[in-house]
């Protein structure tokens, strides 16, 4: 009444039976309204034809273009997502549909979403499904998918001997048990879901006749990914259908909204309400197995039966995506209607409703604009195309037949939103054969790094061979979907690894390793241009310069890690490591020792004073010192370092090393290392109070817990490094190691030295320095 005043609109409903033959009588019957067939004859009076809303099926919506177009009569398509193979053939078309390659491009996106590559592809025989075909393959080709078989589905089931039909279904099975393919695509209408129930019914009972090793299991392990073209509703001879087949398929629908008051209409819908001719009563006996004709064979139709008692295969009490689409349409229809008695009115010309011509309705319907009742604008571009998208729904089935569609994912147009395909993943209930979820489905399984892809002859690209590649060698394919091409060597070789000068963390350890053996250096030059002063003089100036020549000699070993390894230099790095650290320990050991002995012979009566000179430090030093060589030397006689390629360790890299030779040797290195190293901390640590001036005890004590705990930290981190962060370790260890000896034994000498000469007196007890400092 709001749009249409004093106008009634009436309606018919035709099968097409999807025949093309039944389609254009029905067409024609609808031009005529006549009780006989007149073609071109309106005989009728009654009610005039302005426009006709097409089927689900393409086929059908071509049929009628071809008898409507010749009268200019608008035909509005709910359901036809090819209409671009018809471009010389819908001037008389508007699409309540959204753009034809959108479902194609949501279809596609959701496969690469999954990573799906090896897919089945199920579609009916005809132009729509050819098109559909035609168009898909090669998208899924330039994504690197391929399809594992293709199946064309019959309109109409044959009638064939049971023979026949048994030997059909073999063949049509064979199709989806024997392929790897565990997604499988369906195009089409509802009839090619009848055919695939048909089939499976057929499997279950109709498979019994044959030995039981024939038997197949159509339903295990398949992902369905159906088109909005199919809704999910059986007739009445699938009954005993086993829906949970479908359990887990993934739909695309049209985009649809809860329709207010729909369900409770439905709730009164009864076959006492029908008013003439209708078909409700026909639907009532299939849906309820009744009968209004007081038959013997079934129960009578009461007429008081509830529709919401149905299971869902059978029929929805909500509004589906089909559904929906008639409903805009209808009002599409009504708004153009209204727009043009609105328009005609503004010129004072209302014309009747007999005198309305359909084609004075193209203008109106090309530029549709209008909300309908639950809010959402229905508006067609400038090619008759509704501009919305499709709903992506995961079907659930229950053990007692029914299903519920549950939304998990939006596909929108590109001129509406920026992202254009969304999914949640975890509202997604897979098929409860699949052991791993989100299934795989892959023609091969994926190869391993270290293997490349070789293609099988004869086969699609998506099938292959992994094959080893060689030693020197690497391929990076695992967990990517990198597709087959022709000549395609996907094994590269692997990067050299080791540290080099030419990089930063190779340029900024040489920078310290120069930084620090020049301040070393200026420290020596320091003690000798200062040699008479007392703090020089009192702690053995010999050993101090011992020391910081083995300092200087220590951050210059660090170069030897440096480079890609040679023979020289594999043999120089632990040997000049280990002896150089032996002396500088050991020349640290001596001067404690030699404090405690200065301290000892000031006593009375003390023999200690025959041990005081220059003998004993350089036989403590020459003696620790050879220990380690000795050491070394037998690891350089029986196991020495030699030049390694590591192909192992790091899968992508090839790494050059000094291979140690024995690891035992190199720990028995370290080890003695940190033998002496416990033992002048603690001779240190019993010494760091004695009361003599310019006692240095303290300082060494300090930088033998600096360097113990460098090395302790080392042997984990050193273990649980790989190639050349290995070296890495190392040299931040001698480097850590050997400037905190100099910082913490000859920083606070050189303040003195330097910066408050009027300490440099025998009189000031360094004993307290670190209170001064």
């Amino acid at each position: 009444p709001e749009l249409l005043s004093n106008v009634t609109l009436g309606f018919h409903i035709h099968d097409s039976y999807t025949d093309s033959r039944t389609t254009f009588r029905a067409t024609l019957d609808l031009l005529s309204k006549s009780h006989q067939f007149l073609p071109n004859y309106k005989c009728g009076s009654n009610g005039k034809l302005i426009g006709v809303i097409g089927g689900l099926s393409a086929d059908t919506s071509l049929c009628l273009e071809e008898v409507l177009g010749l009268y200019k009569v608008p035909q509005v398509r709910i359901m036809d997502e090819h209409h671009d193979i018809y471009e010389n053939r819908i001037l008389n078309s508007f699409f309540l549909f959204p753009p034809g390659t959108l479902q194609l491009q949501g279809i596609v996106q959701l496969l690469l979403h999954f990573m799906w590559k090896w897919i089945g592809l199920v579609s009916i025989d005809d132009q729509s499904g050819e098109y559909f075909l035609e168009v898909l393959q090669p998208i899924l080709s330039q994504q690197g998918i391929c399809s594992a078989f293709i199946k064309r589905i019959p309109k109409t089931h044959p009638i064939c001997s049971v023979e026949e039909i048994l030997g059909k279904i073999s063949n049509h099975i064979s199709f989806f048990q024997n392929s790897r393919a565990n997604v499988v695509v369906v195009y089409g209408e509802s009839v090619t879901l009848f055919w695939l129930a048909d089939l499976l019914w057929w499997n279950d009972i109709g498979m019994s006749m044959l030995a039981s090793e024939q038997k197949f299991n159509l339903s295990s392990g398949k992902v369905w990914i159906s088109t909005a073209q199919i809704d999910f509703v059986f007739n009445n001879f699938q009954k005993d259908f086993n829906i949970q087949m479908f359990h887990g398929t993934l739909s695309f629908t049209i985009h649809s909204k809860k329709v207010l008051a729909f369900e409770e209409f439905l709730q009164k819908v009864k076959p006492s309400l029908a008013n003439g001719n209708s078909f409700i009563n026909i639907f009532w006996e299939h849906a309820f197995s009744c009968s209004f004709s007081n038959s013997t064979t079934i129960d009578d139709c009461t007429g008081e039966e509830m529709l919401k008692n149905l299971p869902t295969p059978f029929f929805e009490m909500s509004m589906t995506g089909h559904s929906y689409s008639i409903y805009n349409a209808v009002y599409a229809m009504a708004h153009a209607l209204a727009m043009m008695y609105s328009s005609n009115c503004r010129s004072k010309a209302v014309p009747r409703p007999q005198d309305i011509e359909p084609w004075q309705l193209h203008s109106f319907l090309q530029k549709i604009s209008f909300n309908n009742s639950v809010g959402e604008e229905v508006t067609l571009n400038e090619h008759g195309e509704v501009m919305d998208g499709f709903d992506l729904i995961n079907l659930i089935t229950f053990s007692n037949g029914s299903y519920t569609k549950v939304k998990v994912g939006r596909l929108n147009s590109k001129a509406l939103l920026e992202k254009e395909f969304v999914v949640t993943d975890e509202r997604i209930q897979w098929h409860g054969d699949f052991i791993q979820v989100p299934p795989t489905s892959l023609c091969n399984d994926a190869c391993q790094p270290g293997f490349h892809k070789v293609r099988k002859e004869a086969e699609p690209f998506c099938c292959y061979d992994c094959l080893q590649c060689e030693e020197e060698k690497i391929s990076y394919l695992m967990g990517r979907s990198v597709p087959f091409l022709n000549g395609e060597n996907v094994c590269l070789p692997k990067i050299i690894h080791f540290l080099s000068f030419k990089e930063p963390l190779g340029i900024t350890l040489a920078s310290f390793t120069i930084s620090l053996s020049l301040t070393a250096s200026f420290v020596l030059g320091v003690f000798i241009r200062y040699q008479h002063t007392p703090i020089i003089k009192a702690n053995n100036q010999s050993l101090s310069y011992s020391l910081l020549v083995s300092l200087i000699l220590s951050f210059l070993c660090a170069f030897f890690f440096f480079d890609r390894p040679i023979q020289i230099t594999c043999l120089l790095r632990q040997t000049s490591f280990g002896i150089i650290f032996s002396v500088a320990i050991s020349c640290i050991l001596a001067k404690t020792i030699m404090v405690i002995l200065a301290f000892l012979a000031t006593q009375p009566h003390s023999k200690i004073s025959k041990w005081m000179g220059r003998k004993l430090p350089i036989f403590i030093v020459l003696s620790c010192s050879l220990v380690q060589a000795g050491i070394l030397a037998t690891w350089l006689g029986f196991a020495p370092p030699f030049p390694d390629v590591d192909m192992h360790t790091l899968e992508e890299e090839i790494v050059l090393e000094c291979n140690e030779g024995s690891t035992k040797m190199f720990y028995c290195v370290l080890g003695y290392m940190g033998f002496l190293s416990v033992i002048s901390f603690f001779v240190a640590f019993l010494a760091k109070n004695l009361p003599d001036s310019f006692n240095e005890a303290k300082f060494i004590t300090f930088s033998m817990l600096v360097f113990c705990s460098v090395w302790l930290s080392f042997v984990p981190t050193y273990m649980s490094t790989k190639g050349k962060y290995m070296v890495i370790v190392e040299i931040f260890s001698i480097l850590a190691s050997s400037t905190g000896l100099l910082s913490c034994i000859f920083f606070p000498k050189c303040y003195v030295i330097l910066l408050r000469p009027d300490l440099n007196r025998r009189e000031i007890n360094l004993f307290n320095l670190f209170a001064i400092l």
